[in-house]
């Protein structure tokens, strides 16, 4: 596909990866096959192929409406669609461009530029949602609070640096408490880098690429130092931040004092399940459910290409993972999807719900922290992160 990007995006980094990305486009359509909006509502422009034109089309000087701005909002960022893509376009680099560029174009109205102002800077702090999580939890609408348990503080040979995060830290501690325990039970100790927070993610979909920035410097600095003092690798068990975090060459790419560091940094950035897939750990105990269903989160499947990987090391260990129909459809969380979207949002996770709970599990086990308080807010069964069923095993 030919594009003619007009000064001044033209002469910089996003106008490179606009323009390298839509000429790899050949427009097919063969990515609306796995879309999980257009499946929903039929329409050209709530599909890959559809917003790539709509990005297009702005990025030529052409005029950018609400019309634009809506398809835009309505994209999931799943990447399914670059998984089933002949040509290999990395949609998602675009739509990224293409989201500031109407930001900077298409006023908001007052009620959604609150909200999204609202999301960044509570969402994004911990002390902040604590209290949120609390009421949530009072009314049922966030799973009930996990104890952490114990941790060893014996010094191993391999280190890595352990993402605390921003929800995660508040409404489950127990994820990186799991976590530590696995890694150690393989001989890697885990410990959280001091002055890393939000990783950003969330101000970049809403509106603030800047402040996304200025996050990413600073825990940038802060991994730069640990992997400096000999930590292998940044362990995020968020698949959605790990997600973002490998972006933050895109992000700074402009930057000429951030742009090897930033790649230093999504160099260095592992799941749980690359470290435990090379190592896997030998199980101490039979499961007691072992009938389970496993969410692939599609920040984990469609992007590091891990998905059944989880589901591999699980059966290794002795639970008996059940087939789960259409296991490349997202389960409408998406950051915060569920709460700009609710209606799409919502149609989504009763679908994801009702194939992962088909099969009669005991538990759903995911991923990703945002996919974990989507799915358990309305699901039968406990969801719970995969970590945990490795935790209780080993």
């Amino acid at each position: 596909m030919r594009a003619d990007i007009v000064s001044p995006l033209a002469q910089t980094a996003a106008g490179a990866t606009a323009q390298a990305v839509l000429s790899a486009c050949v427009h097919c359509g063969m990515c609306n096959a796995t879309c999980p909006t257009y499946a929903l509502t039929g329409d050209e422009a709530d599909g890959p192929r559809g917003r790539i034109y709509l990005i297009k089309e702005m990025l030529e000087g052409n005029p950018v409406t609400a019309h634009t701005q809506r398809h835009l909002d309505r994209c999931l960022t799943c990447r399914a669609c670059e998984t089933t893509c002949p040509s290999g376009v990395q949609y998602h680099r675009l739509l990224e461009v293409g989201r500031a560029e109407v930001a900077q174009s298409v006023r908001r109205p007052a009620w959604e530029r609150a909200l999204r102002w609202a999301i960044r800077n509570v969402v994004s702090r911990p002390t902040l949602i604590a209290p949120l999580i609390f009421a949530g939890r009072l009314i049922g609408k966030v799973p009930a609070k996990v104890a952490v348990g114990p941790t060893s503080t014996t010094a191993l040979a391999r280190r890595v640096t352990l993402l605390k995060g921003c929800v995660q830290s508040a409404a489950a501690t127990h994820f990186n408490a799991a976590t530590t325990r696995v890694l150690q039970a393989v001989g890697v100790g885990a410990t959280e880098t001091t002055g890393v927070g939000c990783c950003g993610a969330l101000h970049a979909h809403l509106d603030a690429p800047e402040a996304a920035r200025s996050l990413a410097r600073r825990n940038i600095d802060a991994w730069i130092a640990a992997l400096d003092a000999g930590d292998e690798a940044v362990v995020v068990n968020a698949s959605g931040c790990a997600a973002f975090v490998r972006d933050y060459p895109d992000l700074l790419a402009d930057d000429a004092a951030y742009r090897a560091k930033a790649q230093r940094v999504a160099d260095a950035v592992r799941d749980p399940i690359q470290i435990l897939s090379a190592a896997p750990p030998a199980a101490a105990r039979q499961p007691r459910d072992p009938r389970i269903a496993v969410h692939d989160s599609c920040t984990l499947r469609n992007g590091p290409g891990l998905g059944g990987a989880v589901a591999t090391l699980l059966r290794g260990l002795g639970y008996d993972p059940q087939p789960v129909a259409d296991p490349h459809m997202c389960c409408g969380s998406a950051g915060a999807y569920s709460l700009l979207q609710p209606d799409l949002s919502g149609r989504l996770r009763a679908e994801k719900i009702a194939a992962l709970t088909a099969p009669a599990p005991a538990a759903i086990y995911t991923a990703n922290i945002g996919c974990w308080l989507h799915l358990a807010e309305t699901s039968p069964v406990p969801v719970r992160h995969w970590i945990e069923a490795v935790d209780d095993v080993v």
